[in-house]
Protein backbone atom coordinates (compact mmCIF):
# COMPACT_ATOMS: atom_id res chain seq x y z
CA UNK A 1 0.00 0.00 0.00
CA UNK A 2 1.14 3.26 -1.11
CA UNK A 3 2.00 5.35 2.55
CA UNK A 4 1.27 9.28 2.18
CA UNK A 5 2.06 12.53 3.85
CA UNK A 6 0.00 15.63 4.18
CA UNK A 7 1.58 18.26 5.64
CA UNK A 8 -0.83 21.43 6.40
CA UNK A 9 -1.23 23.29 9.07
CA UNK A 10 -4.80 23.61 9.03
CA UNK A 11 -6.32 20.48 9.93
CA UNK A 12 -9.55 20.92 8.29
CA UNK A 13 -7.73 21.31 4.92
CA UNK A 14 -5.81 17.80 5.93
CA UNK A 15 -9.08 16.32 5.94
CA UNK A 16 -10.33 17.57 2.77
CA UNK A 17 -6.83 16.63 0.86
CA UNK A 18 -7.29 13.27 1.94
CA UNK A 19 -10.91 13.22 1.79
CA UNK A 20 -10.10 13.90 -2.32
CA UNK A 21 -7.65 11.48 -2.25
CA UNK A 22 -10.34 8.71 -1.57
CA UNK A 23 -12.35 10.28 -3.95
CA UNK A 24 -9.77 10.01 -6.67
CA UNK A 25 -9.68 6.53 -5.76
CA UNK A 26 -6.38 6.42 -3.33
CA UNK A 27 -7.09 4.51 -0.88
CA UNK A 28 -3.53 5.05 0.89
CA UNK A 29 -2.41 4.87 4.32
CA UNK A 30 -2.02 8.51 5.54
CA UNK A 31 -0.16 10.64 7.88
CA UNK A 32 -0.26 13.48 8.68
CA UNK A 33 1.82 16.68 9.80
CA UNK A 34 0.83 20.07 10.86
CA UNK A 35 4.00 22.23 9.05
CA UNK A 36 7.09 21.55 7.39
CA UNK A 37 9.44 20.58 10.64
CA UNK A 38 6.79 18.46 11.57
CA UNK A 39 6.92 16.76 8.44
CA UNK A 40 10.70 16.67 7.87
CA UNK A 41 10.72 14.92 11.03
CA UNK A 42 8.27 12.16 9.70
CA UNK A 43 10.06 11.34 6.64
CA UNK A 44 13.50 10.85 8.73
CA UNK A 45 11.58 8.22 10.60
CA UNK A 46 9.80 6.45 8.04
CA UNK A 47 9.86 8.10 4.49
CA UNK A 48 6.86 8.00 2.56
CA UNK A 49 6.08 7.09 -0.66
CA UNK A 50 4.94 10.64 -1.51
CA UNK A 51 4.17 13.91 -0.16
CA UNK A 52 1.24 15.95 -0.48
CA UNK A 53 2.37 19.70 1.02
CA UNK A 54 0.59 23.09 1.56
CA UNK A 55 3.33 25.92 1.00
CA UNK A 56 2.31 28.45 3.55
CA UNK A 57 2.50 26.87 6.96
CA UNK A 58 4.46 28.04 10.11
CA UNK A 59 7.70 27.43 11.66
CA UNK A 60 8.98 25.81 8.01
CA UNK A 61 7.14 26.42 4.72
CA UNK A 62 6.71 23.76 1.84
CA UNK A 63 9.21 24.92 0.49
CA UNK A 64 11.58 24.78 3.28
CA UNK A 65 10.39 21.04 3.65
CA UNK A 66 11.39 20.26 0.20
CA UNK A 67 14.23 22.02 -0.11
CA UNK A 68 15.81 20.54 3.39
CA UNK A 69 14.60 16.94 2.20
CA UNK A 70 16.37 17.48 -1.00
CA UNK A 71 19.73 18.86 0.91
CA UNK A 72 19.69 15.49 3.25
CA UNK A 73 19.25 13.22 0.08
CA UNK A 74 15.96 11.86 0.06
CA UNK A 75 14.19 11.56 -3.70
CA UNK A 76 10.42 11.27 -2.12
CA UNK A 77 7.85 12.22 -4.76
CA UNK A 78 7.05 15.60 -3.71
CA UNK A 79 3.80 17.56 -4.87
CA UNK A 80 2.23 20.98 -3.46
CA UNK A 81 -1.46 21.32 -2.74
CA UNK A 82 -2.12 25.42 -2.28
CA UNK A 83 -4.18 27.92 -2.08
CA UNK A 84 -2.02 30.00 -4.86
CA UNK A 85 -0.43 28.60 -8.01
CA UNK A 86 1.03 31.69 -9.89
CA UNK A 87 3.68 31.16 -12.94
CA UNK A 88 6.18 32.09 -10.34
CA UNK A 89 5.36 29.61 -7.21
CA UNK A 90 5.12 26.77 -9.71
CA UNK A 91 8.81 27.83 -11.64
CA UNK A 92 9.71 27.65 -8.00
CA UNK A 93 8.66 24.47 -6.68
CA UNK A 94 9.66 22.63 -10.10
CA UNK A 95 13.25 23.97 -9.20
CA UNK A 96 13.20 22.53 -6.19
CA UNK A 97 11.95 19.16 -7.28
CA UNK A 98 8.60 19.50 -6.73
CA UNK A 99 6.55 16.75 -8.99
CA UNK A 100 3.87 19.34 -9.48
CA UNK A 101 1.65 22.20 -7.29
CA UNK A 102 -2.34 21.57 -7.39
CA UNK A 103 -4.15 24.99 -6.39
CA UNK A 104 -7.12 25.18 -4.46
CA UNK A 105 -9.85 24.07 -4.36
CA UNK A 106 -9.28 21.10 -5.99
CA UNK A 107 -11.17 18.10 -7.66
CA UNK A 108 -10.30 14.61 -7.49
CA UNK A 109 -9.72 14.12 -11.20
CA UNK A 110 -6.91 17.09 -11.06
CA UNK A 111 -5.22 14.70 -8.36
CA UNK A 112 -5.92 12.07 -10.79
CA UNK A 113 -4.17 14.28 -13.24
CA UNK A 114 -0.95 14.89 -11.67
CA UNK A 115 -0.63 11.91 -9.26
CA UNK A 116 -0.64 9.31 -12.07
CA UNK A 117 2.53 10.45 -13.95
CA UNK A 118 4.27 11.37 -10.52
CA UNK A 119 3.94 7.67 -9.50
CA UNK A 120 4.08 6.36 -12.95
Amino acid sequence: MIRVLVADDSRVMRQIVIRTLRQAGYDWDVREAENGAAGLAAVRADEPDVVLSDWNMPEMTGIEFLRALRREGFATPFGFVTSEGSPEMRATAEAAGALFLIAKPFTPEAFREVIEPALA
